[in-house]
């Protein structure tokens, strides 16, 4: 595959929330608003490009010459959980009313098995480093994307006609659905 289609590959036929259901809990959780779901993208698309470098570096440089791939699991949390400190400490020092709006959610980046999906994506398709950091920004891209998207509708959803039991959560996942599907089509299947 070449660069450019991993790259569109990584944000649309194999979007991280939509075709692999990876990071639903800030996708559903933190898309009321567009400008925090953008700003939730970029944190999540800057911690998994770095993720990736670092563990690309440590998986093929370290554990492999080593013989201790076993680990992978737990060095990878380590090292996302390290860059997302980073970026925590960042966001707060430059925008508390970001830092405040992004809540719970900014520490999730931890957890948020979008982000360990895509690290371990890459060792398993055996990505070049190149082709790890495309695959790893287009997924991030795509989780922005996505969520953004998202937010918008959720944002318009809060002020139509919508009926009672519907209301909220209900209507979100209706909505998640649906774009799962239209993405679903990007495949070609």
């Amino acid at each position: 595959m070449n660069l450019i289609s991993i790259f569109i590959v990584s944000i649309l036929t194999e979007n991280v929330v939509l075709t692999k259901f990876l990071g639903i809990c800030p996708f559903i959780g933190n898309s009321k608003d567009s400008k925090n779901a953008v700003m939730m993208g970029i944190a999540v698309t800057g911690v998994v490009t770095i993720s990736s470098l670092i563990t690309y570096l440590l998986y093929y440089y370290v554990l492999v010459p080593s013989d201790t791939t076993y680990l992978k699991t737990i060095v990878f949390i380590l090292v996302i959980a390290s860059m997302v400190q980073i970026v925590e400490i960042i966001i707060r020092s430059k925008s508390k009313k970001l830092y405040d709006a992004l809540g719970i959610y900014l520490p999730l980046i931890t957890t948020n098995c979008a982000v360990l999906g895509t690290v371990l994506l890459n060792i398993n398709n055996s990505f070049t480093l190149l082709e790890t950091l495309i695959f790893s920004f287009g997924s991030g891209i795509g989780f922005t994307l996505v969520i953004y998207i998202f937010s918008t509708i959720r944002e318009r959803l809060d002020t139509s006609n919508v009926p009672k039991p519907f209301k909220g959560t209900p209507i979100a996942l209706i909505t998640a659905s649906i774009m799962a599907l239209i993405f679903s089509r990007y495949i070609g299947g």
